[in-house]
């Protein structure tokens, strides 16, 4: 297992989604990134999990009210599937990349058909 403080692995986090091109970025809406060390409760192959309503599914009234989309980072079991800090930032920036796609209504099929599964 890789040795990352919290701190270390946010950055990661940040650095990836710096790396959105900004005219994506800027169509990302009522969406939060969050870092968390361990994975809900029977989800332990999970790196990364989005939470939320796709934008192509919402409909006319859905922002009454809604609470923000969650993307979250899983730290524990990206650095115990890494060989080093350099495969960590790689598979943080290809977790982030997945998972806003997730929020812009692509699956988990099209993703891998892409190379981002």
């Amino acid at each position: 297992m890789v040795e990352m403080t919290r701190a270390e692995f946010e950055d990661a986090v940040r650095d990836a989604l710096d790396e959105i091109p900004a005219e994506l970025a800027a169509m990302m809406d009522n969406v939060v990134v969050l870092v968390e060390d361990e994975v809900p409760p029977g989800e332990e192959e999970l790196l990364g999990l989005y939470e939320g309503t796709p934008l192509t599914e919402r409909g006319e009234f859905w922002a009454a009210g809604s609470l923000p989309d969650r993307i979250t980072i899983f730290r524990n079991p990206t650095l115990a599937i890494c060989d080093d800090r350099d495969d960590v930032v790689e598979e943080v920036a290809v977790t982030v990349v997945h998972e806003i796609a997730h929020h812009f209504g692509i699956d988990d099929e099209r993703l891998h058909q892409l190379g981002w599964g």
